[in-house]
């Protein structure tokens, strides 16, 4: 990037006030560094970040990173052999250790709730300091004191008691009245480390010991007593050993800290960019701003723009580029606030290329340029002899000979320093030229010919800055679409210059600005109107989403209480089914033990299919609903979702209460063949049925839940009477299908009675038919028993008279439940333990009567 350029849109002032928001050292010296970044993926990575970090604080949560002091420069320490840490190092090592695990602990706590899927990936990179922290933190305290070893420990109460003892001996002399006359004062004083009396010059020989000083008027000598100079003689040498015992602790620390670079190394850029981009998030906070939105496809946007540096006095603007349109011709009076748009507007995109939020409103769209160019100012030199008119040249071509697609140029006052006929004509020509490149341009003039040049060039658009004619003031305000007039005159008048002089300037121009003037007073009034006119049809368009999104909510929740209603009716609903299916386990015991009749059989059999047909239908017409529901509720909050701008939907699953189908499939009804003579079975020839070609009476027909029955005869047009074993049913044309051959003729249903068959819930599943060999390893012992009740059941409806069971020894619940069961079951004829190399004890073979 332009440096040049950067420091005249203040970039790196707003650089330097972002990085004081950072926590660390290390963090603040990697944001000062920071120039605007060229890659779009870098971008957003950084402003996605902030946005979460944004998410976080918007939460009221506290910011989770502590500061610390740098450590890569330790690692050099840590990695030189013989080399040890200072105390003070050490404690700088656990502050970074203290704000990886909390920021840690923060993100993995609240990652999930508020949303925070970047920071969340982030923390997984950071490692595993667990060994570190425990090496740290076992010689310092948090606050970055040494603890109290037990090394350290006999030392220091070493210490501490020749203190006392130098004290007491001290004491001894100051309260000794015979010596009351000999001492200038009463309290010891410090000199060179040591305690010492203040003693009369002329007494000194009246307090044995060794001078350590003499005041300036030889009148008082500083005396240690003979019997405190042992004792510090032995302090000082404890506080030595004291030293060098502290001095080998660090260094036993640093090299076991050694093993941990690695871990060091790569935590840190990860802190680094935690704590850079919460920075840009807290200062984005306290200015009220937005993150742009990228404009790959679609032209610039600024909404409510703000320059940082002007606080509350900043006035809101919008620069609108429409598509095809790259270059801005900003006209209007002086201090209008020109050149301040094009600062604006240049320094929002370098902070947005910079991964930092802007103040501006959302909706905000800003591209990636690859430089930026400036030619603002006067940069006139008198030591390298360059005019005002040169210095601008200088920097233009500059941009010109730099200028590709994606480049941004900022030209203020272009043409201006030299005589106005040839300044246009290089204006225009530059602008030729930067058009043809496809650059980005925001200009600046006051010449009436590059307005023109601004409406003719299908590639320029024109912008004026408001002017208030009533208090001859500008506003500040940019219009889009609408040049400016100088208003050079008023400006004059107002500020002191004479009436005269102003009246015989409006008389030189008056026959040849009248008209453009006017003009340009029109199109500023029609542009007034038309954007009146605009925000009243906005404002309208937003009261009329606002009113149907109320009502699509009101139908949603009308929908949904009807909803809720309908499945109150299902819950009675599936209440009865369960009250149905125990009279029909009841019934089902009846007709084994007492004499199965048709009439019986036949009503089971139809109450059962109509109730799981009505149901079913019942069923199915809820789902339908409660889908339909639930797709129409999902798309009203994607629509309100998208109409907010807001990315993170929701990830809500519908739950779904068990149908009533589901419910009634635990009672079906089967047919089953009659017991027939095993002798009168093998003397028995079924002679082949011919292949049925056509629905006649006599042919072979299955339904569609694989039933198989016989037609009796057409009762009419598309109807027939089908015989189901022994009951006939009047089913449609349509419902049943043609058995040919061999297929036929093993299909013919033979009379038989019907019973209910009840499923099972235990959890080895539904047995359609007995086994052989029942398994209820696994199960509690009420699990079983219904399976081993289940299993009786099948074999008594299917004259299946021996099977076994195989329940295990373990802790003789299972075999004891098994055991009790068989010997109260009616239909038992008798039971016995399988042989050893069957199973033994955890195997029970049964016989039925």
């Amino acid at each position: 990037m332009n440096n040049k350029t950067l420091n005249e849109i203040d970039y790196y002032r707003l650089r330097d006030e972002i990085a004081g928001y950072c926590v660390s050292t290390e963090g603040r010296e990697k944001l000062l560094q920071r120039e605007p970044l060229r890659k779009s993926e870098e971008i957003e990575n950084l402003k996605n970040l902030s946005r979460e970090w944004s998410v976080y604080f918007s939460a009221g949560r506290a910011n989770p990173i502590s500061g610390w002091e740098p450590v890569h420069p330790l690692l050099s320490i840590i990695k030189a052999r013989g080399a040890s840490l200072s105390l003070e190092q050490v404690h700088y090592l656990g502050q970074f250790v203290t704000s990886i695990n909390s920021v840690r602990k923060a993100i993995q706590l609240h990652g999930q709730e508020l949303s925070l899927k970047l920071l969340a990936e982030q923390v997984t990179q950071l490692p595993d300091i667990t060994d570190m922290e425990k090496k740290i933190f076992r010689i310092i305290t948090p606050d970055g004191e040494l603890r109290e070893l037990p090394e350290i420990i006999a030392i220091r109460k070493q210490i501490a008691s020749l203190n006392a003892k130098i004290r007491t001996v001290m004491q001894g002399f100051t309260s000794d009245q015979k010596l009351s006359d000999v001492l200038q004062s009463n309290v010891p004083v410090l000199r060179n480390g040591r305690q010492v009396l203040a003693v009369k010059a002329s007494l000194q020989n009246r307090i044995p010991g060794i001078v350590h000083e003499v005041s300036q008027t030889a009148q008082t000598v500083y005396v240690e007593p003979e019997e405190a100079v042992l004792c510090s003689n032995e302090l000082i040498q404890k506080e030595f050993e004291l030293q060098a015992v502290i001095k080998k602790i660090l260094l036993e620390l640093t090299e076991s800290l050694q093993p941990s670079i690695p871990a060091i190394k790569q935590a840190l850029p990860v802190m680094t960019l935690f704590d850079t981009t919460q920075a840009a998030s807290r200062w984005g906070q306290s200015r009220e701003c937005n993150y742009a939105l990228p404009a790959d496809k679609e032209p610039p946007l600024l909404l409510k723009a703000r320059h940082p540096l002007l606080g509350e006095k900043a006035v809101p603007i919008d620069i609108r580029f429409m598509d095809g349109k790259r270059v801005l011709i900003i006209t209007g009076p002086n201090t209008g606030g020109k050149t301040v748009s094009l600062k604006t507007f240049a320094l929002l995109s370098m902070l947005n290329q910079s991964g930092f939020p802007i103040p501006a409103a959302e909706g905000t769209r800003l591209p990636v340029f690859s430089n930026v160019f400036a030619d603002i100012g006067d940069d006139q030199s008198l030591d390298q002899s360059l005019s005002t008119f040169s210095g601008h040249m200088k920097n233009i071509a500059q941009a010109v000979n730099s200028a590709k697609s994606d480049t941004l140029i900022l030209l203020d006052e272009l043409g201006s320093g030299t005589d106005p006929q040839e300044g246009t004509a290089i204006s225009m020509a530059v602008l030729d030229e930067l058009i043809k490149r496809k650059s980005f341009v925001l200009v600046t003039t006051h010449q009436g010919i590059l307005k023109n040049y601004g409406y003719t060039n299908p590639c320029c658009i024109n912008a004026s800055v408001e002017f208030n004619q009533d208090t001859l003031s500008p506003s500040y305000h940019l219009l889009m679409g609408v040049p400016g007039e100088s208003h050079a005159l008023d400006i004059a008048q107002k500020s002191g210059l004479p009436t005269e002089i102003c009246k015989a300037a409006r008389t030189y121009i008056a026959t040849e600005q009248a008209d453009v003037s006017a003009l340009i007073r029109g199109l500023n009034r029609k542009h007034v109107e038309l954007n009146k006119v605009q925000k009243e049809a906005e404002r309208l368009a937003v009261e009329a989403q606002e009113k149907t999104d109320r009502l699509k909510a009101r139908e949603l929740e009308l929908r949904r209480l009807e909803s809720n209603l309908k499945k109150g009716k299902q819950q009675e609903l599936n209440d009865f089914l369960i009250h149905s299916r125990r009279q029909l386990e009841n019934l089902v015991r009846t007709l084994k033990e007492g004499e199965i009749t048709r009439e019986k059989t036949l009503s089971v059999k139809q109450y059962i299919a109509e109730l799981t047909e009505d149901t079913m239908r019942l069923d199915r017409k809820i789902e339908a609903e409660e889908e339909k529901l639930a797709r129409d509720e999902q798309k009203f909050e994607a629509e309100q979702a998208a109409a907010k701008k807001h990315s993170i939907g929701s990830n809500k699953k519908t739950k779904k209460k068990m149908s009533n189908a589901e419910a009634l499939k635990y009672a079906s009804s089967i047919v089953t063949e009659p017991a027939v003579d095993s002798k009168a079975q093998s003397s028995q020839k079924i002679a082949a049925a011919p292949v049925q070609i056509s629905f006649q009476p006599g042919a072979t027909v299955r339904t569609s839940t694989g039933t198989s029955g016989v037609l009796v005869e057409q009762t009419k047009k598309g109807v027939w009477q089908v015989q189901f074993g022994s009951i006939k049913m009047s089913m449609k044309e349509k419902d049943l299908k043609l058995v040919q051959g061999t297929e036929a003729q093993n299909s013919v249903p033979l009379k038989a009675d019907v019973s209910i068959e009840l499923a099972d819930d235990a959890s080895n599943g539904i047995y359609e038919r007995p086994v052989f060999e029942l398994r209820l390893l696994g199960m509690r012992a009420d699990e079983a028993v219904r399976a081993l009740e289940r299993q009786v059941d099948l074999c008594v409806l299917h004259n299946f008279p021996h099977f076994s069971v195989i329940h295990g020894k373990g802790d003789g619940v299972l075999m004891q439940a098994v055991s009790d069961y068989l010997s109260h079951c009616p239909v038992v004829a008798e039971f016995s333990k399988a042989p050893a190399e069957d199973g033994g004890a955890g195997k029970t073979y049964v016989t039925l009567k």
